[in-house]
């Protein structure tokens, strides 16, 4: 509901910067009111639910013009408090009045407390806004990784959209040392070692929203390298129904959880959600009647009720010495975040047949390909026959933005690598002000799935090769190519986008199957 507090809203003199009647964040945050963009040439302030309603009388007295009020509730007004503030003093703005002075450095170099909230940085140094700047500005867009990377000629800051790489900001060289030693300060790194790769954490609030960001940095020719990973740490609370899998997918993945025990795979590329999908069936095993324990590297989301550890090689704490461990905690379920040699193979499969179910990833290109690495680590033949479950293996493509995709006739390349009749409707990226130009909103997962039934039991124990489960497997069921196809043709994503994601061969034989 709207009210009006005050009379007709004054237009703006233009000799007044619209940044002067704004409501400072730590007021706004604390009394539950924020400022909204102006529609029609009208404000209006947006009052969290419970907030105490005199407070509008000091707005009206600090903005000094009318205004409409808006009721929203926490959730929504969180919202548009971070909206509102993130990008406060963009990073752009901010880059240049960084200046490489002995003031300066001493500054970066203080152990600087943690702020209340990334936000509340009206009076930290530039350096510190700045890197709050570009963190908050990634946040909003969604980016999943910042890359700092120095060059002789400058400063450039990479971000990852959707899995593609995008450059939004190019800074003078000078500015590297300084940002770099900062990052490192608020990781707890050590500045004064530049030698050396380092990994860290920091632990920030965006307008009241928890963000774990992973730091690493990687000396190089110019200077050193920085990656930040942004984990929400609300995506921890996702949930199977949430995962996009749908079909004989879905099916398999939800059997497979229901098995008392064996080994549930998942796998595919770095970046391709296989931990999202691996915590989302913790979440739904997480009812409170199992003893639940993972060993991961690193941790990426805490999950209440579940024991994880974090492997520290330093020390020894190995995937296989972590999982050796907390077999010794009287588990039910097991979660390995990745299965890279032979004696965590091992320990996996010993864990699975003593009663325990075991859920782990794998690098391969696909699922039938997960029984290849696993045979390749020298997992015994019928071991892994008995033990084997089912496998996940998964993609993420770029999601077409709803509100500006184009219909077009696929072209005679895309029919023919995906195989669709000439003149087959689809869909392109065009771009709007909602996707940013890009065309695309979001990222969807492409998923197929193995059921390892009695036929692919025996062809596991009898060394059958690839092309032979894959021909039982995915009689009734997607693979990666068909599932991807089934996206083109629901306007969902483009074919190029299916393309990158698929191996060719593997589109053209379920072209082959399907013709």
């Amino acid at each position: 509901m709207n009210h009006v507090l005050g009379p007709q809203a004054d237009p703006i003199p233009p000799h007044v910067d619209p940044r002067a009647l704004d409501i400072p964040y730590l007021f706004a945050r604390r009394h539950g009111v924020v400022l909204l963009p102006e529609e029609g040439g009208r404000h209006a302030v947006a009052v969290r639910e419970g907030s105490d309603p005199r407070i509008l009388l000091e707005v009206r007295r600090h903005l000094a013009r009318s205004f409409d009020v808006r009721f929203v509730d926490a959730a929504q007004f969180d919202r548009h408090l971070s909206d509102h503030y993130a990008m406060e003093g963009s990073a752009a703005a901010m880059a240049g009045s960084i200046d490489m002075g002995a003031d300066e450095l001493d500054i970066l170099a203080a152990d600087i407390p943690t702020a209340d909230d990334l936000l509340d940085s009206a009076d930290d140094a530039p350096a510190i806004r700045l890197i709050n700047g570009i963190i908050a500005e990634a946040a909003r867009q969604g980016v999943s990784d910042i890359h700092i990377e120095p060059y002789e000629t400058g400063l450039v800051v990479r971000m990852r959209v959707d899995g593609v790489l995008r450059e939004t900001l190019r800074m003078p060289p000078h500015v590297a040392p300084v940002v770099v030693s900062r990052i490192k300060v608020m990781a707890r790194l050590d500045i004064a070692e530049r030698r050396v790769p380092q990994d860290g954490r920091i632990g920030l609030t965006l307008g009241g929203k928890l963000l774990d960001v992973r730091v690493s940095t990687l000396p190089s020719r110019a200077g050193e390298r920085v990656v930040l990973r942004i984990l929400d740490k609300e995506n921890a609370g996702i949930s199977l129904d949430l995962l996009g899998m749908a079909g004989a997918a879905d099916r398999i993945f939800h059997e497979g959880l229901k098995e008392p025990n064996g080994i549930i795979l998942v796998t595919g590329p770095t970046g391709s959600g296989k931990t999202t999908t691996l915590y989302a069936g913790l979440r739904h095993l997480n009812d409170g009647t199992r003893n639940i324990l993972t060993v991961e590297d690193p941790v990426e989301y805490a999950i209440e009720g579940v024991g994880q550890t974090q492997v520290n090689a330093k020390v020894g704490l190995t995937f296989a010495a972590g999982l050796r461990a907390i077999l010794r905690q009287d588990p039910d379920v097991v979660m390995v975040g990745e299965i890279r040699d032979r004696e965590t193979a091992e320990i996996a499969v010993q864990a699975s047949l003593t009663g325990h179910l075991v859920l782990s990833t794998v690098h391969t290109n696909d699922a039938v390909g997960a029984i290849t690495r696993m045979r390749d680590m020298r997992v015994e033949p019928f071991l892994l026959a008995s033990t084997l479950r089912a496998v996940i293996a998964q993609r993420l493509v770029r999601r077409l933005c709803q509100h500006c995709r184009e219909p077009v006739q696929a072209d005679k390349s895309a029919s023919a690598l995906l195989g669709f009749d000439p003149g087959t409707i689809i869909y392109r990226a065009k771009g709007c002000d909602e996707c940013g130009g890009s065309g695309y909103k979001g990222r969807i997962g492409v998923f197929e799935a193995i059921r390892i039934d009695d036929t692919i039991r025996r062809l596991i124990n009898d060394g059958g090769d690839e092309s032979l489960i894959a021909r039982h497997a995915f009689l009734n069921a997607p693979n990666l190519g068909s599932a991807a196809r089934a996206l083109v043709r629901d306007g969902q994503t483009t074919a190029e986008e299916a393309i990158r994601v698929s191996r060719r061969d593997a589109i053209e034989a379920e072209t082959i199957v399907d013709g």
